[in-house]
């Protein structure tokens, strides 16, 4: 089971409130985990993923276990403490701005 921690702004769209878990096929990766999150919450396709190219929104970044995986490829395996449903994968929206 992975844990997943989305921004205040799409835990609002999805109606979510904590931490959402997915289950996902072993080892997870990046577009394992992201395809489970989309499939479970549609309303988010789109807000994190591009959806014709599938590709990272420019304000959106993705970390687990203190390691920053925002320009990792989408197979990327996640690290097992994530796998584990230990720590969670985070999607975190940058701060822009003067």
């Amino acid at each position: 089971m992975i844990r997943v921690v989305l921004p205040y702004h799409l835990r609002n769209m999805a109606m979510v409130e904590g931490d959402v878990t997915l289950d996902v096929d072993s080892p997870p990766t990046l577009r394992s985990v992201l395809d489970a999150l989309e499939d479970r919450f549609p309303v988010l396709r789109g807000t994190i993923r591009d959806h014709d190219t599938l590709r990272r929104r420019p304000f959106l970044r993705f970390f687990a276990c203190a390691k920053d995986y925002s320009l990792d490829p989408p197979e990327t395996p996640l690290p097992e403490p994530v796998a584990a449903g230990v720590e969670p994968f985070l999607i975190v929206g940058a701060i822009a701005g003067g």
